[in-house]
């Protein structure tokens, strides 16, 4: 049952605050360096010399560009090679957030969770930039081995965020598993996803512009991280919920194959991205609302990028229904940049060699309802209503199975329990199962169960819950977490697991039971919890249900 704790508004909104920072991965400045813990250290790099900065050990490097500013004749475009520089360049501090804020308010788009100028470096069109923390900036030797890379994709759907946040500071990552992460920046919602192509040929790749510029920082690590002590040809890509996302979507792109070696999703759901025709239609709203002819397009490049993103924000308006997942400023498949849907209408065989990790958490969508207190203290009636908007017909056999499985749960219960398996865990299910058919590479699935005692434990198992342990984050994010005995000890052998799988392509470890690939006939799961164990197939009959619920076969 969901506790009956009451919370001040107040303090609602400080935890708001703070945890949709962790869903958009918002950034912050590098704190002030006391002599005594941190001294400089400097690296070389295609484009030129950088400083950056050893503390205990872990050589830090901020906002190092990967591509030249997206402005002006850029915007639009594939991201281009930054330009060298002389002399020594300081990477001591988080570089630009993509533009994601409306002019008029200062606030992200509506039904995105984030907290907007909470710690969030500032916007501009230059944010092509990456974030490094490594044991080690010299190349490996026989002495010194290169080290697994963990390159992190920030969450917030494709709309907001950035790649710098406390919860995704590398350094306990680094230091933990040996391994060098990298976090990063790049364009979002209307000027990293407005498919143009429909009205000019230079274009062309418009609709994909940010995710050609994650392959763009991929393209980068490949050159370059051996000179921090990485290896290029062992690559993790993993994010959690939009993160999550553009792994999946990365899976799918024949520009990024090759570039990375293992790959995992965390909370993410992307069996499919846009279609050509909705991000068409979305970039001839937002034309229309700039008064910009169709062969006139050109004329982007020189707006203002505040009127581009007050367009962005009214077009946004106009379609309250529409699912920015599925239908907003998104990649698409144009046939080319993103042939095929990520899992849909089965896996795309593009990075089929690259071992797969994958999961979710039990009660994903409490998070989104932190800024709904009436969801945690539903009747039967108002919990019908909600489970009849997202399932229509289904809803009330749906709600049956819900009960039989779940006996004494509150209809709140009830409610997350199946707005968090249609919007998360099923779509997870169904991605694990259709990449296991390619029979390439092995697929493992988790299931985080573990439960936070924040806010009188009423968020049970939310969306966001994996960053910390993964990162071995746990006290750095205590506002999640609590930051007890338990949270700690589950994170030592979560980022463990994390690290087994960036070094092997397998997360296996002493601290784990035995984690069997996932497959169509057993669907061995390893649900994650204080005390974690292998089950198959723990949510059958919910799965059943589902799959026919999303017509997912």
């Amino acid at each position: 049952m969901i506790p009956t704790y009451r919370i001040s508004r107040a303090s609602r909104r400080n935890f708001l605050k703070h945890i949709s920072a962790l869903a958009v991965s918002s950034g912050f400045f590098l704190r002030d360096l006391h002599a005594q813990d941190a001294t400089f250290v400097t690296a070389e790099t295609a484009f030129g010399k950088i400083r950056g900065v050893d503390i205990n050990g872990i050589k830090i490097f901020k906002g190092i560009p990967y591509g030249a500013s997206t402005a002006g004749s850029n915007r639009f475009m594939p991201p281009a090679e930054p330009a060298d520089w002389s002399g020594v360049r300081d990477a001591l501090a988080y570089g630009h957030s993509a533009p994601q804020q409306d002019p008029a308010t200062s606030q992200p788009a509506p039904g995105v969770l984030t907290v907007s100028g909470s710690n969030l470096p500032p916007e501009g069109e230059d944010c092509l930039v990456l974030n490094i923390w490594t044991p080690a900036v010299s190349p490996a030797s026989e002495s010194a081995p290169k080290r697994p890379v963990m390159f992190w994709c920030h969450g917030g759907g494709f709309a907001t965020g950035s790649g710098s946040s406390p919860d995704n500071d590398g350094t306990n990552l680094a230091r933990r598993g040996d391994v060098v992460v990298v976090t990063i920046n790049h364009r979002l919602n209307v000027l990293g996803f407005a498919n143009l192509s429909e009205f000019i040929g230079n274009f062309a790749a418009s609709g994909d512009a940010g995710m050609l510029d994650i392959v763009q920082a991929l393209k980068w690590v490949r050159a370059n991280i051996s000179q921090f002590g990485g290896d290029p040809n062992m690559v993790t890509i993993f994010g959690q919920s939009g993160g999550g996302r553009k792994v999946e979507t990365l899976l799918a792109m024949p520009s990024a194959k090759g570039l990375f070696h293992r790959a995992i999703v965390e909370s993410g759901a992307a069996v499919k991205v846009v279609d050509r025709d909705v991000a068409v239609r979305n970039a001839e709203q937002l034309l229309a609302k700039l008064g910009i002819d169709r062969k006139n397009v050109r004329a982007l490049q020189k707006l203002p990028v505040g009127r581009i993103m007050a367009a962005y924000f009214a077009v946004v308006k106009d379609n309250p229904d529409v699912d920015p997942s599925f239908g907003g400023f998104s990649p698409s498949v144009d046939g080319k940049i993103v042939p095929q849907h990520p899992f849909y209408p089965s896996a795309s065989p593009v990075s089929a060699d690259v071992p797969m990790m994958i999961g979710s958490t039990r009660t994903e969508m409490t998070l989104f309802s932190l800024d709904d207190p009436s969801a945690f203290s539903l009747n039967d009636a108002d919990m019908r209503k909600r489970v009849n908007d997202i399932l229509g017909g289904q809803a009330p056999n749906m709600i049956d199975l819900y009960r039989r499985l779940n006996p004494g749960a509150s209809p709140s219960d009830i409610y997350f329990l199946i707005a968090s398996d249609y919007r998360y865990g099923a779509p997870t299910m169904i991605a694990a199962q259709r990449r296991a058919a390619l029979g390439k590479t092995p697929v493992f699935l988790y299931y985080f169960t573990w439960e936070t005692p924040v806010l009188g434990g009423q968020l049970k198992s939310p969306h966001t819950m994996e960053i910390p342990f993964a990162f071995d984050n746990v006290k750095i994010s205590e506002r999640l977490t609590g930051g007890g005995a338990d949270a700690m000890a589950l994170a030592d052998k979560v980022s463990d697991a994390w690290i087994a799988f960036a070094r092997s392509g397998d997360p296996n470890t002493s601290k784990l039971p035995h984690w069997p690939a996932y497959d169509a006939k057993d669907r061995s799961t390893m649900v994650i919890n204080n005390v974690s164990k292998v089950v198959s197939d723990p949510l059958r009959e919910q799965r059943l249900a589902m799959f026919q619920a999303w017509n997912f076969s």
